[in-house]
């Protein structure tokens, strides 16, 4: 934490795929032990059993918020499962809790890790469960607690590590650039893992998976795209995205998360 800040003036994010209803039901636990006004919602609504796409948007949405703030994230289609329900201390102070499928990786690396750890459900006393597919709230809500209470991880939780997963790389050849989609954003823009620094400006040869070979231009703004077509900017996230002004680009094309994108450049005229 901070210097001067107290624990309990920080505050739980909450995200998921699971909709408001059961969210609902995660806030009902931790607003018994958290003042109001304490939890904060950033999204619910994230792609369902999505894991890799939705830890993107978890570590844009997240990483920015103040130091020692406490980041509860279900994308959880392995409840149940033996994978690990983890807690991670971050370097700033903040804690990421959640279960251990990539979900939280991202935003990991972003806050620097200090520390993972397996949360140990009789060690948490969390209480009883209803059923066993609602970890986000009868597991993680009440280590949510736990950590914001300032208990020590070791009280609640057993030293642990993130599960081993690969990345998928981009690749750069000479005049040549292949990687893939990761996320399709909500107007239909295609991010991609290609780092917007490696393309460069001009006209360029887009392929997305086994579809036509396009030629699109590299653009500073959706505004300098024509209306309708293809064009490829640097996105927020600070990787080449694949755009169609005011249209779906997703749509257009039929690419979608894990669609293989090559550009290759300078494309003629």
């Amino acid at each position: 934490m901070p210097p001067g800040r107290s624990l309990r003036s920080r505050a739980v994010t909450l995200s998921s795929d699971i909709g408001w209803a059961y969210a609902a039901q995660m806030k009902a636990v931790l607003y018994r032990s958290l003042p109001w006004g304490r939890v904060i919602d950033l999204a619910h609504d994230l792609p369902p059993h999505a894991v890799r796409e939705s830890a993107l948007w978890l570590a844009a949405m997240a990483e920015r918020f103040p130091p020692g703030t406490i980041h509860l994230a279900i994308v959880d289609p392995g409840v149940g499962s033996d994978r690990a329900a983890i807690a991670v201390e971050c370097r700033d102070g903040s804690v990421l809790i959640g279960p251990d499928n990539g979900l939280l990786r991202p935003l990991a690396r972003r806050l620097g890790v200090r520390a993972v750890w397996t949360i140990d459900e009789r060690r948490l006393r969390a209480g009883p469960r209803r059923g066993t597919t609602f970890d986000g709230r009868d597991l993680f809500a009440p280590a949510a607690i736990a950590a914001w209470e300032g208990r020590p991880f070791s009280e609640w939780a057993t030293p642990g590590r993130f599960m081993e997963s690969e990345d998928p790389v981009p690749e750069r050849f000479s005049g040549r650039w292949v990687g893939e989609v990761l996320l399709v954003d909500r107007f239909g823009n295609l991010i991609t893992n290609l780092p917007a620094e490696w393309i460069p400006a001009g006209p360029l040869r887009l392929r997305l998976g086994r579809g036509a070979v396009r030629t699109v231009r590299r653009r500073t703004a959706y505004a300098e795209i024509r209306r309708g077509a293809l064009g490829c900017l640097a996105s927020s996230f600070g990787t080449i995205e694949i755009s169609a002004r005011e249209a779906s680009a997703a749509r257009r094309t039929g690419a979608r998360p894990g669609s293989r994108v090559e550009l290759t450049g300078p494309a003629p005229g």
